[in-house]
């Protein structure tokens, strides 16, 4: 339990040491394909919520080859990200960039992609290793930061970096108020299956990184939604088995201030249209100014709450036994 806990609590220092770095120069880019899966996966979403409000065009690939059709007529930077380095589909979403000519940057600790970079000459930014990936992810996503930099892609990160990590260093002090806010849902979310409400850009990004991080650190099912959509289909699905899912199932939601102003109505009257049979456990708003910031703010809650629920469960959150199988499976079944 104190490792994963230590791992989340290094995210300002994480933040830190990408604000530290030079990030390669790679010439100007208003189109981006960013490639990725999981824990670093994650790291493409957050800096499209970053990139997107400057102009640049951001896509998110989460899966193999080949490449959607645009890029033949758009010739996006292509970024692809590993924490291992040996994720099959960002190798093979890498080689098929390459195939087609596509400029290729890469952000990894090393494994296949990172040699494949030094072959092949692409820009990397390579990531201390150590850690879980998805308890890597100030890495990731500062590092991906920083290669977009370089690429012109967004402006200048330094003072964002550096307000994320100051708010992540005061959230995940113990007794902290987001400390306790955390203590406070995670109690509330005890013994259920958690489904995490967005409403925008921010928010709704960060609902993903809760409902992975349920998954992996206590083990838990859990889903995510997003505002308004959900209130065009997902808020009937409460009606047949109010018994079951008032005992079973618990909503969280989260804020921030870019979320459309007919957002902050839509949340009052699902949660009163739906608490009959579903408890909502709590509210979570964002802080600070940078995006970057407000993205971290609504993590770190999330990380903490993910953590505190193992704990409670009596569940080991490092361990992903079942991910690892299944990549064996995989890795038996490939061709030589």
């Amino acid at each position: 339990m104190t490792d994963m806990l230590s791992q989340i609590r290094s995210l300002g220092d994480q933040l830190r040491w990408s604000a530290e770095i030079d990030p390669p120069a790679i010439g100007t880019h208003s189109d981006v394909l960013f490639a990725g899966m999981g824990g670093s996966g994650i790291a493409g979403d957050y800096a499209a919520a970053v990139a997107t409000p400057t102009g640049t065009r951001f896509s998110v690939l989460k899966g193999y080859g080949p490449l959607p059709p645009w890029v033949v007529r758009q010739r996006p930077l292509v970024v692809a990200a590993s924490y291992s380095g040996n994720t099959e589909e960002t190798l093979d979403a890498a080689e098929s960039a390459f195939e087609m000519g596509l400029p290729v940057a890469v952000v990894t600790t090393g494994g296949k992609l990172g040699e494949t970079a030094r072959l092949r000459g692409w820009p990397m930014i390579e990531v201390p290793s150590g850690y879980q990936p998805r308890a890597a992810a100030g890495y990731m996503i500062g590092a991906t930061l920083r290669m977009l930099e370089g690429a012109r892609a967004v402006d200048e990160q330094v003072f964002s970096i550096a307000e994320a990590a100051r708010i992540a260093d005061e959230a995940l002090a113990e007794g902290s108020a987001r400390w306790e806010e955390a203590m406070r849902i995670a109690e509330r979310l005890a013994d259920r299956v958690t489904i995490v409400y967005g409403g925008g850009p921010v928010s709704s990004v960060v609902a993903q990184r809760w409902k992975t991080q349920i998954n992996e650190n206590a083990k838990m099912p859990a889903w995510w939604s997003t505002l308004p959509e959900l209130d065009h289909n997902e808020i009937v699905g409460w009606e047949t088995l109010p018994e079951m899912t008032r005992e079973k199932f618990a909503v969280v939601a989260l804020t921030d201030r870019d979320d459309h102003p007919r957002i902050r109505s839509r949340l009052d009257h699902t949660s009163s249209l739906t608490s009959y049979a579903v408890p909502w456990a709590g509210e979570v708003a964002s802080e600070g100014v940078s995006v970057l910031a407000r993205l971290i703010s609504l993590t770190v809650v999330g990380d903490l709450v993910s953590w505190m629920m193992a704990d409670a469960a009596g569940v080991d959150p490092v361990p992903v036994e079942t991910i690892e199988k299944l990549k064996k499976l995989l890795a038996e079944e490939k061709p030589e």
